[in-house]
Parts: C-alpha cells; sequence; structure tokens
C-alpha cells in the first residue's frame, strides 16, 4: 500500500473522497436535524445562520443535513449499480473472450445493441417504462453501463486466453471452467477493478442527473440531484441551494477519478512505484560512476569499456537485482559472447549500454560504461541520443518486433540514416540499396519496397541488420538474432555477422543462451547467471576445459547429434493386441 500512497494526487482524492465518505456513514450518529423536517419560517437561510450552518432550502430544510444524508444515498445507489453492472459485464467478457466463436458473436451482438443507443437516452427510456424511483434509475444505469465493462474485460481475455500458461493449463486436460475462474479471471482481475474505480464516478453523476429530472429520488427524500433541482429555481437570488450539492458531487467525482489513476498506477507491474510518468529517454543514474580505465599503451584503445555494472529494478519494495558487478571491454574486430540461461541478465546488460532500460522501474546504481570515449552514464539525454544506431547500434531476437508493419523496410532504413547523417534523398537511396546488397538480400529494389509481412524472417531479420549497420556503427550488440530462425537461415545470418565483423572491424556484443551457437562467433566468452559473471575467457579454452560448473552445466545441456549412448526415451509406438 505504500506506493499506492506515494502518488500525491492519489493522497489528495482519498482525502476528498474519505472525508465525504465518512461524513455520509456517520450520518446516523451526528448531531443533524431531520432533512426532512420543513420549516417555511425559516426557507432560504443563508449560510451561517442560527441552527444551520449551510443555510436552509425552499422547503426551510437544513442543506447540511440534507446533503450528508443525500450523499449518503447517492452513494448507496451509485456503488450497487457499479456492483452490478461490473460482475454482470464481466461475465459476458470473460465468457465471450474465453468461448470466443459463436458465443462471443451472441453475447458481443447484444452488447452492441445496446451500445447503439445512447446511454442517458437509454437510462430515461427504461426508467420510463419501470417508472420513478430511486430503484429503477439504479437498474437503469446498471444496464447502460454494462457494455462497458463486457468490451473492456473481453479484450483482456481475449490477450491472456493465449497466454502460454492457459495453453499449458488446456493442455493439463483440466476443465475450461477451472481454467476459466482460476487462471484468467485473476489476471483479468485488476482490470475490473480499475474499471469499476473509474465507473462508479460516472454512476454518481448518472444518478444525480436522473434525480435532477425527477426520475430518481421522489420527494421528501434527500439526494445530490433533487437538491440540485431544488437549488436550480432560486439560483440566481439563493445561489447557495444548489451550488452546495454541486460542490458535494464534483468533489466525489474529482476523489474518485483520482484513486482510480492511483489504482491503475498501484495495480500496473510496470510502474511498481507509483509512477505517474512514462518511462524516460534514458535510463536513471544514481551511482557515482567512475571513469573508465585508460587503455595500455601497445594495445588498441577499446570502444566498449563496462565496470562494475549493477542494474536494480522496482521501487516500492525491495529492489530486484538484475545485473550486479558485470564488467568487460571490447576492442574493434573482436567478439565477446554473452552467455547464461533466460534471466541471467544478459539482455538488461546489453540494454544498459545504451541506457534504454525502461525507467521507471529500473536504474543503474553503480558502475562505469564508455562508448568510443563517451562516459554514457555521464552524457546528457541529448548525446545518448547521438550515440544510439550511430556509435552503437543493437539486432534483436525477432525481426518482425524491431520492424513498423504498415511502413516499407526502405523507408524504415531511410529515417534512420536521415537521423544520423546530412545525406540527401538520393545519397540515402542508394545507401539503402548499398545497404540490402551487403546483407545478401536479393533484389535490393524490391526488398526496399517491401513491408515487413511480405517478407521472410531470416530477410526481416538481415533487414534489422542492414538498418542497423546504416550508420557505421563501431559497436554492434545482436541479442539472440538467430533464435526465432530456422537452423539454414541461423547459420547464414552467422556467416553474415562473422563476414560483417571482419570487414568493418566492428566490435560484436554476442548474446545467447546457446554455448554451441555462440563458439561459432566468438572470441571470448563471459558466462552469466543471476545477474553476475559465473567465467569468462577464451572462447575456445572455455569450451574445452570450463571451470565452473554452471559453465560444464551449460555445455551438458548443448544438444550434440551423434554422441552418447543410444537411449529409449519412451516415444515409441506402444504394442497393441491383435482383435
Amino acid at each position: 500500500m505504500k506506493a499506492f500512497f506515494r502518488n500525491p494526487l492519489t493522497v489528495i482524492g482519498c482525502l476528498l473522497f474519505g472525508g465525504l465518505v465518512g461524513l455520509a456513514l456517520a450520518a446516523p450518529w451526528l448531531p443533524l436535524a431531520d432533512p426532512n423536517a420543513a420549516d417555511l419560517r425559516n426557507r432560504l437561510a443563508p449560510p451561517g445562520s442560527e441552527n444551520h450552518l449551510l443555510g436552509t432550502d425552499t422547503l426551510g430544510r437544513d442543506i447540511l443535513s440534507r446533503l450528508v444524508w443525500g450523499t449518503r444515498v447517492s452513494l448507496a445507489v451509485a456503488a450497487a449499480a457499479t456492483l452490478v453492472a461490473a460482475v454482470i459485464g464481466s461475465l459476458i467478457g470473460l465468457l465471450a473472450g474465453f468461448f470466443r466463436r459463436w458465443i462471443d458473436t451472441l453475447l458481443m451482438r447484444g452488447v452492441d445493441m445496446v451500445l447503439a443507443f445512447p446511454y442517458l437516452i437509454l437510462a430515461l427510456a427504461i426508467v420510463a417504462v419501470l417508472g420513478p424511483g430511486l430503484l429503477n434509475a439504479l437498474i437503469a444505469i446498471a444496464i447502460v453501463n454494462i457494455p462497458f465493462f463486457a468490451r473492456t474485460v473481453r479484450g483482456t481475455t481475449v490477450s491472456i486466453a493465449r497466454m502460454p500458461f492457459v495453453e499449458a493449463a488446456r493442455l493439463g486436460a483440466q476443465p475450461r471452467r477451472r481454467i476459466l475462474f482460476a487462471e484468467v479471471l485473476p489476471n483479468v482481475l485488476p482490470v475490473i477493478i480499475i474499471a469499476m474505480s473509474t465507473t462508479l464516478g460516472w454512476m454518481i453523476l448518472e444518478t444525480a442527473g436522473l434525480s435532477f429530472l425527477g426520475l430518481g429520488a421522489q420527494p421528501p427524500q434527500a439526494d445530490l440531484g433533487s437538491m440540485l433541482a431544488d437549488g436550480r429555481r432560486v439560483m440566481l437570488v439563493h445561489p447557495h441551494v444548489g451550488l452546495l450539492p454541486g460542490v458535494a458531487i464534483l468533489i466525489l467525482v474529482i476523489g474518485i477519478n483520482l484513486i482510480g489513476d492511483g489504482l491503475r498506477d498501484w495495480l500496473d507491474p510496470r510502474l511498481e512505484g507509483g509512477a505517474q510518468s512514462a518511462p524516460g529517454a534514458a535510463t536513471a543514474v544514481t551511482a557515482k560512476t567512475a571513469a573508465a580505465g585508460e587503455p595500455e599503451p601497445e594495445e588498441a584503445a577499446p570502444v566498449l569499456e563496462v565496470k562494475d555494472l549493477r542494474v536494480e529494478f522496482g521501487e516500492g519494495r525491495k529492489p530486484v537485482v538484475a545485473v550486479d558487478g558485470v564488467g568487460f571491454s571490447l576492442r574493434p574486430g573482436e567478439c565477446l559472447g554473452l552467455v547464461g540461461e533466460s534471466g541471467s541478465g544478459k539482455s538488461v546488460t546489453a540494454m544498459s549500454l545504451a541506457r534504454l532500460v525502461a525507467s521507471p522501474p529500473g536504474r543503474i546504481t553503480r558502475g562505469a560504461i564508455s562508448i568510443d570515449g563517451v562516459d554514457t552514464l555521464r552524457a546528457s539525454n541529448e548525446a545518448i541520443r547521438r550515440l544510439r544506431g550511430a556509435a552503437i547500434a543493437y539486432v534483436f531476437q525477432n525481426p518482425f518486433d524491431s520492424l513498423h508493419p504498415l511502413i516499407p523496410v526502405g523507408r524504415q532504413i531511410d529515417h534512420t540514416l536521415a537521423t544520423h547523417t546530412t545525406l540527401n534523398s538520393g545519397e540515402r537511396h542508394k545507401r539503402i540499396l548499398d545497404l540490402l546488397d551487403r546483407v545478401a538480400l536479393p533484389d535490393p529494389k524490391a526488398t526496399a519496397r517491401a513491408l515487413p509481412h511480405q517478407l521472410s524472417g531470416g530477410q526481416c531479420q538481415r533487414v534489422a541488420i542492414a538498418m542497423a549497420l546504416a550508420n557505421n556503427p563501431k559497436i554492434l550488440v545482436a541479442d539472440e538474432p538467430t533464435t526465432a530462425l530456422d537452423v539454414t537461415v541461423q547459420k547464414r545470418v552467422l556467416d553474415l555477422l562473422a563476414r560483417i565483423r571482419e570487414e568493418h572491424g566492428l566490435a560484436l556484443l554476442f548474446i545467447s543462451h546457446d554455448l554451441g551457437v555462440v563458439r561459432a562467433v566468438a572470441d571470448r566468452i563471459m558466462v552469466l547467471r543471476w545477474g553476475r559473471v559465473m567465467e569468462e575467457g577464451d572462447a575456445t579454452k572455455l569450451i574445452r576445459s570450463p571451470k565452473n560448473p554452471y559453465t560444464r552445466k551449460l555445455l551438458e545441456s548443448s544438444p550434440r547429434l551423434g554422441k552418447g549412448p543410444k537411449q529409449d526415451l519412451g516415444l515409441s509406438r506402444p504394442e497393441i493386441d491383435p482383435v
């Protein structure tokens, strides 16, 4: 809860909403006048009158008492309507999103029919059929808000139903009812809670609107909407009669919306610390950075140097250390293989080089990073932007994530060139064709005009490599660039990277969880586990005689065809007795 209250606007919302709710709940025990007791001799008394702190209305009834009791009624109706709409709408959304097919079509077409009418007009029509009264107003506003919950929950359910853990539950032959309520619902619940918090404010406004029109609370019952209607008649002469219930509605709705924003930030794992802003342009640095070491005179100066790097995630709770004490250097033409299982800190290390780790929640708390002589931890955001794509470039695992699906790949490379160079359009076009030809793509002109979905996975990865090479970077970070490719295409991409490194003197940081792939391209290998360096050394020596037990386990887990004793994996076809 500490993270929830870290947002100052959330605290303000809790104070505003909590104050009015506290008064409303305590109404039976407060020394208030009877909210329905009329006193025509004291009608329209101004605020501060004797025995009437906020004055009286057109019938001489105490406004403070009616305000407190009216808030109680409005909140009760709005909360009940929100709960009804949330339960029914969420159930519709869950069923439609999980089962899909005819169930989805049937339920969502019904929801679309309700959405075809403006919600206020539909609410008025329902109350006109059922008759005026708070209960009928509750039913009306609950019905018109069911589609909001249904569509919101359905969209979330569709995406969650495709998650691996749901597929695993299906493969495990678990009952669909259990999968829906034990696997899907808990993950949809935060969305439902946030939707309820934002909808409650609308419910209060809708309840007040129906009562204002005489279709909600009936005289003499106090309700914020009916109090507004009473004050409307004397607004010019006695504005306090209508102004005070209007202010109460305003405070309630603002408080609810601020609390809803706080709930959204609190329940969103990407905003664990209750952050109100999107991730910054560069990873936050809280470390007292040390200067990178000077190179030995007889050695070529490293283009990349990392010392004692530590990266943490999380602000609300105890931070999670993703990288701790990692250090290495890269010289022109050298390849370092970064190896480890999933979650070992490989990608976080690579993203930290150009300060690409999302912040919040990530931050660099210790270490030093030097790229081509620039201390990136001390550099400004503008200096970091100039480095990205120029001094250091990245090739990621899934090429389709690196390419815009609606823009031809040639224009995407052109954007990279236009950002970092002063070439004119004709020169950039020649450069694009040269890059596509250099990465061995057939017919560069046709490829430049193609959209990503018109290319194969291997071709898209070559386009991503061409884009990374567009500005002649000195460092290329290849983050598992062959994992999403088949074996034959994988071999071609590895050969391409090796050729480019040799021709252009690139410093290559190659990341993978497969030692067999890394040893084919790397000069040195660094093994990571839990964000720490387990072992580092010459690639050939490390493969032949690993010193760390974890490295030996990684080597043993690498598949080797034709070696070792033949094993029965239990996959043989069972014997079938003849009938």
